[in-house]
Formats: structure tokens, sequence, C-alpha cells
């Protein structure tokens, strides 16, 4: 009897031991982010037009979260990814344009895979970079574990990667590459995924499609809108929905899917240039209007999350570090306070409201900038400021601020009040617009920054010489 009694007390033991350490699993993070794909270029929004078809991104959609109201921090690629892998206003950190962000982050701004690292996470960066060209600024300088990408600007040929001044990378090293990008960054997702199941991962797959240049398989071309840039879209976003497919699968076929936060988005509204359709939002990438910010935004997490919901708090890309940091358990940092916010109690439906307002600002330059407060968005661009209801008017078409100058004049002040915290941007243009507001800074070269650090080093090396000695 005693012996039975010491078999069932082990025996709860090892189930109380194995139900542990099932709640301290780890979820996988993975976040996929495409580049500038229209917000109805995708087939689940009802106004998409016929010509679009993403099987793939649907399913993932119809099994998922779908965020409504789900926003970038920019209108542009860089300013974008700036504040999603950091977790806070690009602007804290002088970061109001593309030009900026391409130039690199600050070295003091910890990334995601930083604070994720001690936790166990291993790491990998796919795809497009656009956050500093040097090598101090490549992504495994800043937390990830691979890296397999590009690390200029969205307007990288898919087929062409002999332009070794702008090379593919593996790690740190360049390398010659073959095939169509969009297929590789696909590949190269799911070789990570296959070598890292068996370990929580943080994978980052970025991809530059559907971002200019207008290149895709030439069998995959069809004549079916009359427009030969949208038509070649069209076979652009064909293999990029199924790369997500591919992704989506492979976490399916190593039985990792349902543990694992996957979130969808686009860095920002779809490109005019490219014949994005970003209906029924106004405007299109570079602007503060819905179309440059309001983006298609899935989250995926079966363990956690029900599928088939929609969640129409806002939230935007800002938002993605907290929410992994609140997944993998771990506290949010003291040291750099974030300004995003886990969206995870949004979508579990425990709150209806994750921030006051959000900001968008390009600085003085173009004097772009926009506030939404509650379902007011107040967007000015230089002199002109208008004001609109996006819980009537989505699609921006009426400007009330002529009906409402207490509101608008209040709004502005939020505005002005977050602006005086942020940083002077980087590129030394001013911070607000002016008729006389001075244009950015011209951004330098690879070999022009190589050379005025070399000349800073010395400079400070010829400091530190006795007087005698200079």
């Amino acid at each position: 009897m005693k012996l039975q009694y010491l078999q069932l007390a082990l025996t709860i033991s090892l189930i109380g031991m194995y139900s542990i350490g099932l709640a301290e699993e780890k979820p996988n993070i993975v976040i996929i982010l495409t580049d500038d794909q229209g917000y109805a270029d995708v087939s689940y929004n009802p106004y998409s037009p016929p010509e679009v078809s993403t099987p793939n991104i649907d399913a993932l959609a119809n099994s998922s979260v779908v965020c409504t109201q789900g926003y970038t921090s920019g209108h542009v690629c860089s300013t974008t990814r700036a504040g999603l892998m950091t977790g806070r206003y690009q602007q804290r950190f002088g970061i109001y344009t593309a030009g900026e962000g391409g130039s690199g982050v600050p070295l003091d701004e910890v990334f995601i895979p930083q604070r994720l690292k001690p936790a166990g996470y291993v790491s990998g960066a796919i795809g497009k970079w656009h956050l500093g060209l040097t090598e101090e600024y490549h992504a495994m300088n800043r937390g990830f574990d691979q890296f397999y990408g590009f690390m200029g600007r969205g307007a990288h040929p898919y087929f062409d990667h002999t332009d070794m001044n702008h090379p593919i990378y593996r790690g740190l090293k360049p390398i010659k590459e073959e095939g169509y990008l969009t297929t590789r960054i696909t590949e190269e997702a799911v070789g990570f995924i296959n070598r890292h199941k068996d370990e929580p991962f943080f994978l980052y797959v970025a991809y530059n499609a559907v971002h200019a240049p207008p290149e895709a398989p030439q069998e995959d071309i069809k004549k079916v809108t009359g427009d030969e840039t949208r038509d070649t879209l069209m076979a652009m976003i064909k293999h990029l929905d199924m790369g997500v497919g591919e992704i989506v699968n492979s976490l399916k076929k190593n039985k990792i899917f349902d543990n694992t936060l996957l979130i969808f988005l686009t860095d920002n509204g779809g490109s005019g240039a490219m014949k994005a359709n970003n209906a029924p939002l106004r405007g299109f990438k570079q602007m503060d209007y819905e179309g440059g910010i309001h983006v298609p935004f899935i989250v995926s997490w079966p363990n956690e999350l029900p599928g088939g919901n929609k969640c129409d708090v806002p939230m935007w890309s800002t938002d993605l570090f907290a929410t992994a940091l609140d997944a993998a358990g771990l506290p949010m940092p003291k040291d750099k306070p974030l300004d995003g916010k886990s969206i995870l109690p949004a979508l579990k439906g425990k709150t209806d409201q994750l921030h006051n307002e959000l900001y968008w600002s390009s600085a003085g330059a173009n004097g772009k900038w926009a506030i939404r407060s509650g379902n007011w968005k107040l967007v000015a661009q230089k002199n002109r400021i208008e004001l609109f209801d996006l819980g009537k008017d989505l699609s921006e078409t009426t400007d009330l601020a002529a009906k409402h100058p207490k509101l608008v004049s209040e709004l502005k002040a939020k505005y002005n009040a977050w602006l005086d915290e942020m940083a002077e941007p980087v590129s030394k243009q001013e911070k607000r617009w002016s008729p006389s507001a001075a244009a950015p800074a011209k951004k330098m070269s690879k070999e022009e920054k190589k050379a005025a650090r070399l000349k800073k080093r010395m400079g400070k090396q010829k400091s530190q010489l006795p007087d005698s000695a200079k």
C-alpha cells in the first residue's frame, strides 16, 4: 500500500512538472513585414478588385484576428522599421524620414532580439533591412543571430544580384546570389524554421515585395488590368502570397504553428507609382492620409487567440516590441521605456483602447504630420490642416476643420506637446515646418560616412596628444 502511495505521488508530481513545463514553454514569434502592399491588394478585403488573389494570406486572416485599425508609425519604409524594432517613437531618436532611418538607428537604441535573447530566443532577420548601411548597423550587430538579405532601401532588383556595392548578405559577408528574391527570402525563412523548430525563436521576415521595381517571372505576368505595372504587381503579389503560405505550412509541418505568435503587416500604405490599390482609403505611401499609414494587419496565435475574429482597436507597428515581450513573459524595459504597448489585451477583448493618441511626423522639410485621437484625425501639410471623423468617414472625404475650430486647436496643441518631447532630426532639418524650414542635409554615401568617422577618430587622437606633438 505504501509503495502504491509513493507511485501515485510520483505520478502526480510528474504530471505537475509536465504541466509547469507546458505553461513555461515560450512561444515562437514571427513577424512578416511586406513592403508597399496596398490595403485592398489582399483579397480578404471586401474592397479588393477582381484581379487580386491572395489565397494564403486570406486563409491566415480567416484563422486569425484581423486588426481593422492597424497602422504603421511611418508613411515610408525605414521610419516604420525603426519604430518597430525599438518599440519607441522613431522621432525620439531623430528619425523622421526614409533617408534618416536608412542612415542607421542610433547604436544606443535596443532592438527586439536583444531583449529576447536572455529568455533563450534565437533570432533571424531575413530580407530587407533598411536601418543602416555600414557594419555597425548590421542586423547581427543589433541582436540577430542570423541574417540573409540586403541592407539598403526597398528598390533592390529581384533578379539581378550582381551589384556588389549593394549586395545580398549571408551573415556579415556579401555573397553571390541567384534566383527571384521573393522566392529566396521565403526559402531562407523556411530553412530557419526547420533548423530552430526545437527552440524558441524570433523570426523577422521583411519581404521587399511589392516595392518597386516592378519585376516578376515573365510566365506569371498576365494581362488582367490593361496596365503593365499593375499586371506585374499582381504577379509579385502572387509570389508574396505563396511565400506566406510556405512559412505557415512549415510551422504547421513542424507542429509549432499553434504556439507561434505570427504577425503579418505592411510597412506603409501601397505605392501610387506601383499602381497599388488602397481602397477604401484615401492616398498612398508618403502621405499621412489613411492610405499611407493604415495597412493590412493580421495576428495569429492559436494557443491564445481564437481565430476568425476582428479587432477594431487602433494599434500600430510600434506595439510589436511590447507584444513580443508580453508573449514571451518578459518584463517591459525601464532603461529604454517603450511607447508601444502589448496588443494582446485588445486582441483578447480585455480592453477597447491601447493609446490615447497616435502621432505621425516627417518633420519640417515637407511639413507633413498627423494625430489620431479617438475617431478624430487631424492631417497637416505645411499650411493646410484638415480634420476627419474616421468613425463616419474612413475615406477622409469631408474636411470638418472649419466646423470644429476648438477641436483643431486642441489636437494641434497635443501634437505640439508631443513633438516638443521628440529629438531634433538627425539630418539637421527643422522639426516643424515654416516657409524657411531647412531641407534635410544631403545623405552621405557609405564611403563618405567612413571618411567622416575616420576624420573624427583622427581628430580625437590628435586632441589627446601633448601640445609639443601637435
